[in-house]
């Protein structure tokens, strides 16, 4: 019985220090502060930025968001939803798309937006616009410093230069996330911020003011007088839009909710559809933006913009883990500015959109 008890207690004390051994025999650069949660979204392709976490049951403290400006080397701003996010114009491209000279505010805008989550890390999107050259050395970098790629394409047809867009993803400490986003701008010709930004509740790249100066409106809150009936529009629309950088700006939400990895992201982190005027002379508009849908509302969103003079010049995904999956389609077309906002109702009429009412 002696000789039993002290084989039993010989084998309770191998299996201890095995299984001390392999708690500590980590691959070399492995992050131990890296929380389960963490490792589960690594799991499903979610790009991860470590940081230490928050001590459980203790609710985080609030984001020092001037640590991340300083990070960005330029000011964010707050947006609806608890959003963070910054706008870099690329003013220093010369675009044109069928003669028609492309404003940043219109189609040249690149953004990053952060939402902090509730164990203190944040959740960043973004949306970056580079020329083919700017391309690989950008994409090394980010993927260098834990940045993931959700997209790569065109949002535009007929344009010279051709411009290229990519979606950028991540999850963890906000200021690292920042710099390594600020570290792939550096090997673009984006040009520094060079006045605060305005204060807009848009979507993604075609919105908030990417032209990096403040939205200009008279004392009336009414928008600036552009050379298209605005007042029209968005009473077609049912969403009182803004001029930034001499573009006519619409934000559309869903009415339903979306999420990635379980988190809902708000409408000013790339999820509402986006419909911009860029005025061309005598109550024309140039427009583009691009349509937030589902997989079943896609074709007839298509028919309906064709029936109505617009063509479509891009469908994709932006995200790589959306619930519901979601749709981009962008769009293009020159023509009388109320005529189009028609054409445009016509094919939100065709999404589970919100109705909206101008004010």
């Amino acid at each position: 019985m002696n000789k039993l008890r002290l084989s039993i207690t010989i084998l309770v004390g191998a299996l201890m220090l095995g299984g001390a051994a392999c708690s500590t025999n980590q691959p070399a650069g492995q992050n131990s502060a890296v929380s389960n949660s963490a490792a589960s979204n690594s799991a499903n392709n979610q790009p991860q930025i470590s940081q230490s976490q928050t001590t459980a049951g203790q609710p985080s403290a609030p984001i020092d968001w001037k640590r991340v400006d300083d990070a960005m080397e330029r000011k964010g701003t707050m947006m609806p939803g608890d959003v963070y996010r910054f706008s870099m114009p690329r003013s220093d491209l010369k675009v044109t798309v069928k003669g028609v000279e492309i404003k940043p505010a219109f189609a040249l805008g690149s953004w990053a937006a952060f939402k902090q989550m509730p164990d203190g890390q944040v959740m960043a999107m973004g949306d970056t616009v580079m020329t083919e050259d700017e391309i690989s050395p950008v994409m090394l970098k980010l993927q260098q410093n834990g940045i993931g790629q959700s997209a790569l394409h065109h949002h535009l047809l007929y344009e010279n230069p051709r411009v290229y867009y990519m979606h950028l993803m991540a999850m963890g400490d906000p200021v690292k996330i920042a710099e390594a986003i600020k570290s792939a701008l550096d090997l673009t010709k984006t040009p520094p911020q060079a006045v605060a930004p305005a204060t807009n509740s848009g979507n993604g790249a075609e919105s908030g003011n990417p032209s990096g100066t403040a939205a200009a409106s008279p004392a009336n809150n009414q928008p600036a007088d552009i050379g298209i009936d605005t007042a029209q529009i968005d009473s077609v629309l049912g969403f009182k839009g803004k001029v930034n950088g001499g573009v006519y700006q619409i934000s559309v939400p869903r009415a339903n909710k979306i999420t990635e990895m379980g988190m809902e992201i708000p409408p000013s982190m790339g999820t509402a559809t986006a419909i911009n005027f860029q005025p061309t002379g005598a109550g024309k508009a140039a427009i583009t933006g691009d349509f937030v849908m589902t997989g079943d509302e896609v074709n007839n969103v298509i028919r309906a913009l064709r029936e109505n003079g617009i063509e479509a010049t891009a469908l994709h995904n932006h995200s790589l883990d959306d619930e519901p999956r979601i749709f981009y389609m962008h769009f293009w077309a020159n023509d009388a500015a109320v005529k189009l906002a028609k054409g445009l109702r016509a094919a939100l009429d065709k999404t589970n959109s919100q109705k909206g009412q101008a004010q």
